[in-house]
């Protein structure tokens, strides 16, 4: 049923060779039986630590976690995480475990595990062992805690969030008391490691099922992202939106590539909404200024959820600029692709789409992005100008003709907006001449 790979059935035979019974484990098992490939490869073993590092004396391993019972070994093919037999102890902390104790045999390592399609075993002659039913819940597209969801919960409050990032990436529904447990222990996700609730969120936004995810566990995401609990129910009253403003960002979500950055800045692009939200006598609401305070909101995320500089700087410009046009004729687009280059600009684009879909009421506008899509390819393969290092004049050239200092970036920087408004050719001849042209203006003056 499941074809192991050569580097992980070797240390499979290796431990079973001097004794010890092994297993490949855990998430490597359950792709494997839904037909995905898995990412690595985890073994479980009766062997203790001591008794690892003995079979595999001479090979390059890790051992930082061995006080743990995992000891990593590293193979040409890629490293195995080998795990003894174990059941932990208490978690104090609400995500480690604060000790382990060692148990003799699969079944008693598996109880440990959080859900039952992740608490099955594999082995090469035995085939699989499965005392929870998990390839039974994997077929019917069931994710399930193994035994008391509570204590699950309790023990790791970081599996709530993997359940949702579950539901979004796999499209498994949560099973009731599972899903019901999740909602009595979400207050524990607040010990939770700012780095792990932003790797969850960031799998649950990248998933193919996002969107019914989305919907559906909004108070757990909310739980985590707090700014973001004014969107749920917040009425648009706009002609221009079928949708509340989470279930419009949920949409919108769902309607841009897979792409980290790109899916946070959907989820949070209107999120400043809420606060900036008025109802005018018609009836009609109005959200003027809410790009400046989604970044707001935005920023105080990335900042709280650790985002690297870089992406924190892509994030804000997608949030603050998603309402902003990208220009309907190729000197507005050239100078929108002189301000922030062609990458952002092709963020933009897919934001603005998503943001159309979104909302659910004009196609239309879908097609005017579609045209300006084809805008910036045509603008993009005539090769222009966009910068001042395209020009074909540097500052040397205006040295020459006899400016020094500032004069010389004003120049090159006045260059530049006739070329990019299409006013000037860049060609070394015509800017020199429209150089010579300004500073006889001047000189008269």
């Amino acid at each position: 049923m499941i074809d192991l790979p050569a580097h992980a059935a070797r240390a499979i035979a290796r431990l079973e060779d001097a004794g010890y019974e092994t297993w490949a484990v855990g998430g490597c098992v359950r792709d494997c039986l839904r037909g995905a490939q898995p990412h690595d490869w985890d073994l479980c073993t009766a062997a203790k630590p001591e008794q690892m590092q003995a079979v595999f004396a001479g090979e390059r391993v890790l051992e930082a976690g061995l006080k743990h019972g995992t000891l990593t070994l590293l193979t040409a093919d890629g490293p195995l995480e080998i795990t003894t037999f174990r059941a932990d102890g208490s978690y104090s902390d609400g995500r480690h475990p604060d000790g382990v104790r060692f148990v003799p045999d699969v079944t008693a390592d598996l109880a440990r595990r959080d859900f039952t399609v992740g608490a099955m075993a594999w082995h090469p002659d035995r085939g699989l062992c499965d005392p929870y039913r998990g390839l039974d819940d994997l077929q019917d597209g069931v994710l399930r805690a193994v035994g008391d969801p509570d204590a699950r919960f309790t023990e790791d409050a970081l599996r709530i969030l993997r359940a949702v990032r579950f539901a979004s990436q796999l499209g498994f529904a949560v099973e009731e008391e599972t899903a019901a447990a999740m909602r009595r222990q979400v207050s524990r996700l607040d010990c939770i490691a700012a780095e792990r609730v932003r790797e969850e969120l960031t799998g649950t936004l990248c998933g193919r099922f996002v969107q019914r995810a989305l919907m559906q566990y909004a108070d757990i995401v909310v739980a985590v992202l707090p700014e973001l609990a004014p969107m749920v129910g917040c009425q648009q009253q706009n002609p221009h939106h079928r949708f509340d403003v989470w279930e419009h960002s949920v949409r919108a979500v769902g309607q841009v590539p897979a792409e980290g950055a790109l899916r946070w800045a959907m989820l949070l692009h209107d999120s400043g909404k809420p606060a900036c939200k008025t109802v005018d006598e018609q009836g009609v609401g109005h959200f003027y200024g809410h790009p400046k305070v989604s970044r707001e909101i935005a920023e105080q995320i990335a900042r709280r959820l650790r985002f690297s500089n870089e992406q924190t700087d892509r994030l804000l410009l997608l949030v603050e600029q998603h309402d902003r046009p990208l220009g309907d004729n190729d000197k507005l687009l050239r100078r929108r692709l002189a301000q922030i280059g062609e990458a952002r600009f092709r963020d933009l684009l897919a934001v603005k789409k998503g943001d159309a879909v979104g909302q659910g009421t004009h196609p239309d506008n879908v097609a005017q992005l579609c045209e300006t899509e084809r805008r910036l390819a045509a603008v993009l393969a005539q090769d222009a100008c966009l910068s001042l290092r395209q020009l074909a004049v540097n500052g040397n050239d205006m040295q020459a003709l006899g400016l020094s200092g500032p004069a010389v970036g004003d120049m090159l920087d006045a260059l530049l907006d006739a070329v990019l408004d299409g006013e000037l050719d860049n060609t070394h001849e015509a800017l020199l001449a429209y150089a010579r042209a300004r500073m006889e203006e001047t000189h008269d003056q």
